[in-house]
Formats: structure tokens, C-alpha cells, sequence
């Protein structure tokens, strides 16, 4: 089976233990995870060759981070070294009507500091089928911005599927250019995009509002989308209806340029870590579109997969396809295997 590469930033992720709040922590849990990373280990968990590609600093936190992603299986051939840090992020997790909180600690990290010609795309695309790259990464720097083109470049002349997670992040886009000047040449290489209403306005000035309905909103939103990219050949996103922060409903929609695409609606009542949810949609969705034969079973399949995901603690999914399958099949009993 050809690979599917991603591409990003992982992150050491520090946490107070169970929710408490910054101001009582005085030790926090570490785990490790980003946008792409994330996807990937989803990826590898299905049964999907996958390599992530990033830069990470030559010590013990970079190892450290290469040493989780090879715990999972995901590929890490192609990671350059160098730099002098690792990104951070600190979140404090949110309950009931208290939401959470997250603090950024990743200025001048390895990545963040990148330049063409470190990473040999030709060398990486070999015997690749899918590359993904999320928002988050042309955030980061100019020089993050410009690698993700290069990669994506050399990624459409070898004829490579291309999906992207548009993934708007407020507390970045801080280097002197704005989403809406860096975006559009990158998402217009697309063939899949995942993305809502809110980053279809901050990026590309799309208004969808529809005042009727929520559904409404979203399927303006896909449509406006597809004709301003027409390479994309499907444009998703995940529904969350937030009644507190341990309390969502979740669904997913997809629209293929002929139908939108529902899929169920779920309640996730007691939430254990909703950080990765968009991320574990977005695994579950490049492996329903690769391994499904309908639109509908995919779109299943990925909001299943993410439904799951708020259940584990941390950033990664760590959800298996016979589980994922059990879900989409309707068992949420969450009975003990024996």
C-alpha cells in the first residue's frame, strides 16, 4: 500500500492534572502532538503507511518527539534536525460551563524556522499516494509558509492526492501576513478540504451565514468553497454544537460537488479531552475516502473516529477500525470487551 506523508509541527503539549486550573497546578502532564501529526498517527492506527515530515530540534526534547510518533508506527524518515526548540503549548482543560484555555510557547521553534531545500519532497512523495497539510503550518513563519508550497508543488506535478485542514488559529498569523495573502495559492492545489464557516471567512472573506438554519450555513459554506476551488473534488467538516464543555453534539457533513452528505449525529455527554477532535475527523476521513466505496460510508467513518477521540486523553486518536466500525454500526453500549 502506497504512504500517505503529512506535514506540520508536533509540539509538546503540558497540562495540569485532571482540571485544574493554571493558577493550582504545581506539576503538569506532557504528551506530545500537532495538526498533521496527529492525522498521521490516526492514519497509522487504521492500517496506513504513513510518514510525517517536519524539523525538529538535534536534542533530547526533539528525540523525544520522534520517539512518540515511532511508538505508533508513523513513519519518521524524513524529519530534518535542527534548530534550538521544540514547541510548547500549555492547555488547561475546561469542565461544565468553564472552558478551556490554551497558552502558545512556540516562537522560533525548529519549524518555525525552516527553509526550502531542507527537505528533498521528491525523496518523500516516493511511492506516496496522499499528502495533508493543515492551517496551522503556514501560520507558523514566512519560511513554514513557503515550505508548504514547495511541498505542495511537487506534490500536484506527481499527480499525489492533496487534502488540507484549514484549521484557523487566532493567536497565530502573527509574522506580518495575513491568512487571507498566504492561503489561497496553497488551498487552490487541493483536492479535499476540510473546513467550516468561521475559517471560510477569516481566510477567504466567504460569508455563508444563513440565518434559517445551522445545516444551511454549512452547505452554503461547501458550495462557496468548491466553485472558488475548483481542483477540490470534496469539501468537509465536522458539527459541533457545544452545550458545555463536557457536553457536545458531534456530526460531520461532506459535500462531493452533487450531494451533501450527513452523517449521524452523536452525543458526547462526558467528555475526557476534545483537543484533536478535527484532527481525528481528518484521519478518519482520508482513510474513508481510501478504503470505502461510498462518500456516505467515509463521512461515517470519520465522524465515528472523532466521536471516539473525545473519549482518550491527550491529542492523538488511538481508536482501532474494528472499534471506529462498531460505532458506525450503531453499538455505543461502550460494554467490556471480554
Amino acid at each position: 500500500m502506497k504512504k500517505v506523508i503529512t506535514f506540520g509541527e508536533i509540539m509538546m503539549r503540558l497540562s495540569p492534572p485532571k482540571n485544574l486550573r493554571f493558577s493550582q497546578a504545581d506539576s503538569f502532564n506532557i504528551v506530545f502532538g500537532g495538526g498533521a501529526s496527529n492525522v498521521a498517527v490516526s492514519l497509522a492506527n487504521f492500517g496506513i503507511p504513513t510518514q510525517f515530515v517536519s524539523r525538529l530540534p538535534d536534542n533530547d526534547f526533539g528525540q523525544r518527539a520522534i520517539m512518540e510518533l515511532r511508538k505508533y508506527g508513523v513513519g519518521t524518515d524524513y524529519i530534518a534536525r535542527g534548530g534550538k526548540r521544540l514547541g510548547l503549548y500549555f492547555l488547561e482543560k475546561g469542565a461544565v460551563s468553564r472552558g478551556g484555555k490554551v497558552v502558545y510557547d512556540r516562537n522560533h521553534s525548529a519549524i518555525s524556522e525552516i527553509k526550502r531545500g531542507m527537505i528533498n519532497w521528491e525523496k518523500v512523495f516516493g511511492n506516496a499516494q496522499w499528502f495533508h497539510w493543515s492551517g496551522i503550518t503556514p501560520a507558523i513563519s514566512q519560511q513554514a509558509a513557503n515550505v508548504c508550497l514547495e511541498a505542495l508543488n511537487t506534490a500536484q506535478e506527481l499527480g499525489i492526492t492533496i487534502s488540507t485542514d484549514l484549521n484557523y488559529r487566532s493567536k497565530l498569523w502573527n509574522y506580518g501576513k495575513s491568512p487571507s495573502e498566504v492561503m489561497p495559492e496553497l488551498v487552490e492545489k487541493c483536492d479535499i478540504i476540510l473546513g467550516g464557516s468561521y475559517a471560510a471567512k477569516k481566510y477567504f472573506d466567504i460569508d455563508s451565514n444563513d440565518n434559517n438554519s445551522e445545516e444551511g450555513t454549512y452547505r452554503s459554506t461547501c458550495i462557496k468553497l468548491m466553485d472558488r476551488f475548483p481542483k477540490a473534488r470534496v469539501i468537509a467538516t465536522s458539527l459541533r454544537e457545544v452545550i458545555s464543555a463536557s457536553h457536545n453534539n458531534w456530526s460531520g457533513v461532506l459535500y462531493n460537488g452533487k450531494k451533501f452528505i450527513k452523517a449521524p449525529d452523536y452525543q458526547i455527554t462526558h467528555i475526557v479531552d476534545r483537543v484533536g477532535g478535527g484532527d481525528s475527523f481528518m484521519g478518519g476521513l482520508i482513510y474513508g475516502l481510501l478504503t470505502y466505496e461510498t462518500d456516505q460510508e467515509a463521512i461515517d467513518f470519520s465522524t465515528a473516529a472523532s466521536c471516539l477521540k473525545h473519549t482518550i486523553p491527550g491529542d492523538i486518536n488511538l481508536s482501532f477500525t474494528n472499534e471506529v466500525e462498531k460505532l458506525m454500526k450503531g453499538d455505543k453500549s461502550g460494554r467490556v470487551a471480554r
